[in-house]
Parts: structure tokens; C-alpha cells; sequence
């Protein structure tokens, strides 16, 4: 039985080898930089910007899924197949049980005895696997396979013209192939994963999304109703995910989003103030550059700074200057 269990182990670790992980996907984070207000050659940057990522992107999606054995799909029936295993390991130890108890063996006794601990090592490495393959799963649609519509493609140039629906049309396409593929028992963890990433996508346009966007306060409206639309998708009209799971895992963005909405002279007194309580008296005579964490909040300091770089006016653009000296946007 012990080898048994090290056999199909072994089988659970091969099968989610290679998938990649949450951090495979998730683009780097560009510089810091400023809006450059009234510049006429803005938007020619932009659009010369997003051609030269689509080109890039499109070439490593052709790259990556040129072993189709790492499509969607095909990482779906990988759960399905965990998830089976996991399923059947109770069953399986009981007529094994079984089979040694009748055997007419001298031994059988201490076959008995000897099963207390039954299959040690599958059931945990079925449920990591599953765990894993989920937010791979993920993360790759949300980064990876709509890369073209996420990372190239959400609010670049004009907010008002790139806004969300490609991405929510895209997104609709793989969670039905997720419900048709995937065993309702763990479909709901597959769907609450891509939720949780496409709300870090979400994010990371926000306040990382490079050069190609900025964002005046009238924008925030249009940012606020395009998150909804995405919540509204994944509550498909109740048929979806729970009401709770879905405020839980959109409480980050919905605690930035009024950031956006907030004039910039408040935003940086704001910055100031959370900065010096991070740093103390050594941030009095000039403010230090707070460092990245990705854990994004409406009261620290990079997060509040990555809302005035990407805020589209003067009084943000000439605080970056004096403070920090951060180059302008192309």
C-alpha cells in the first residue's frame, strides 16, 4: 500500500509540473514615471507603444501554447483527474482492507493493524494539485491568453475608447469552457481564482500598466461602472458565484477605486502624511521613495503614488518632478 501511495504521488507531482504558477504569469512592473500634460505627440507614443507589446505578447502566446497539453482545457481535465483520485483514495483503501482480511494469509493480522495510517502521501498531494493547477489556470487566462485584451489592450490611450467589455466577452468565453469542463465540486475554486486574478489584473492596469495610460478624475467613473460590469460577471445574475466570496475578493480594488476620484492636491497631502508615519522624522526633509510591494492599499504610500503617476494633470506631474524627479511618459 505504501507503494502505491509513493506511485501515485509521484504521478500527481509529474502532472502539475511545467503549469507554472501564479508568479509565471504576472507581467514586471514597469517604471515610475509622470503624465507629460498637453503633449501632441502623446497619443502618436501610445499607439506606437501598444502595437510594439501586442507584437511582443502575441509572439510568446505563440510560443507558450505551442504544447497543447498546457491549454485550458487540457488543465482542466488534470483537475478533474485529481480531484477523481482524491475522491476514489477512500474507497480504494477499503477494498484493499478488505482483500487483506480475507486473504489466508498468516500475516493478515498485522496487515490490519498496519493500515491505520493508509494512503499518507496522495490524498495531500491531490488536493496541493488541484490548489495549484487552480490559480495557474487562472492566471494564465487572465494574463496570458487575454494579455491582448488585458494588459494591451484595457485603457490604453483614451480610457473613455479601450474600456472593459473585449476583456468581459473573453473572459465569459473561458469560464463557460471552465463550467463545461471542470467537476462542480471544484469548479466553484477554478471560477473564485480567476476571479481573484482578473481583479489583480484589474489592478495592475491601474497602477502599473506603463507609459500607455493615464487617467483624469473624470475617468473614475468609467473605472468604477467597468469594475462592476466585471463583478456583475462573475454573479451572473445569481447563477454565479456567491454574493459574499465575490465582495471578499473585490474588498482591494474597492477600497483604491476612490482614489481615482480624488482631487490630486488631497492625494498628495494624503501621500505625505502616510509616508511620514511609515518613515518617521527621516522623511521630513524629503520623502523617500517607498518601495513596490504589489500588496496595493489606500493608505500606503506606493499606492498612493502610483495613482498620482498616472494621474493625468499638472499639479500630480510637477510634485513627481520636484520630489522625485520621475521622466515623463512618452
Amino acid at each position: 500500500m505504501a507503494g502505491l501511495d509513493k506511485c501515485l504521488q509521484y504521478y500527481v507531482m509529474k502532472a502539475k509540473s511545467g503549469c507554472g504558477t501564479r508568479n509565471t504569469y504576472i507581467p514586471t512592473m514597469p517604471a515610475l514615471t509622470r503624465c507629460e500634460i498637453g503633449s501632441k505627440f502623446q497619443g502618436v507614443w501610445k499607439k506606437k507603444e501598444k502595437s510594439q507589446n501586442s507584437q511582443k505578447r502575441n509572439s510568446q502566446v505563440a510560443t507558450m501554447n505551442g504544447d497543447n497539453s498546457f491549454g485550458i482545457p487540457q488543465l482542466c481535465v488534470r483537475i478533474n483527474t485529481f480531484h477523481r483520485i482524491r475522491s476514489e483514495m477512500d474507497v480504494l483503501e477499503k477494498r484493499i482492507i478488505t482483500h487483506l482480511r480475507n486473504c489466508e494469509s498468516a500475516h493478515v493480522e498485522d496487515f490490519s493493524n498496519g493500515l491505520s495510517k493508509k494512503f499518507e502521501l496522495t490524498p495531500s498531494a491531490c488536493v496541493e494539485g488541484v490548489q495549484l493547477l487552480s490559480e495557474a489556470v487562472a492566471y494564465k487566462i487572465v494574463f496570458h491568453d487575454l494579455s491582448h485584451v488585458l494588459w494591451d489592450g484595457l485603457y490604453v490611450g483614451e480610457p473613455s475608447s479601450s474600456r472593459i467589455d473585449p476583456l468581459l466577452q473573453e473572459l465569459e468565453r473561458n469560464l463557460l469552457v471552465i463550467s463545461e469542463t471542470v467537476h462542480e465540486r471544484v469548479r466553484t475554486r477554478i471560477i473564485t481564482d480567476t476571479m481573484k486574478a482578473s481583479c489583480d489584473g484589474f489592478l495592475l492596469v491601474l497602477l502599473a500598466g506603463g507609459p500607455s495610460r493615464a487617467f483624469s478624475r473624470q475617468d473614475s467613473q468609467i473605472i468604477e461602472d467597468d469594475f462592476k460590469a466585471l463583478k456583475d460577471l462573475f454573479w451572473a445574475n445569481g447563477d454565479g458565484l456567491p454574493a459574499d466570496l465575490i465582495d471578499k475578493f473585490s474588498s482591494t480594488v474597492r477600497g483604491v477605486l476612490p482614489l481615482f476620484r480624488t482631487d490630486s492636491e488631497s492625494l498628495i497631502e494624503r501621500f505625505r502624511r502616510v509616508t511620514l508615519e511609515t518613515y518617521g522624522s527621516s522623511a521630513r526633509s524629503r520623502l523617500p521613495l517607498p518601495p513596490t510591494s504589489g500588496q496595493w492599499n489606500p493608505t500606503e504610500p506606493n499606492t498612493l503614488l502610483r495613482v498620482l503617476c498616472y494621474r493625468n494633470d499638472e499639479t500630480a506631474s510637477k510634485f513627481l518632478k520636484k520630489t522625485y524627479n520621475l521622466p515623463k511618459k512618452l
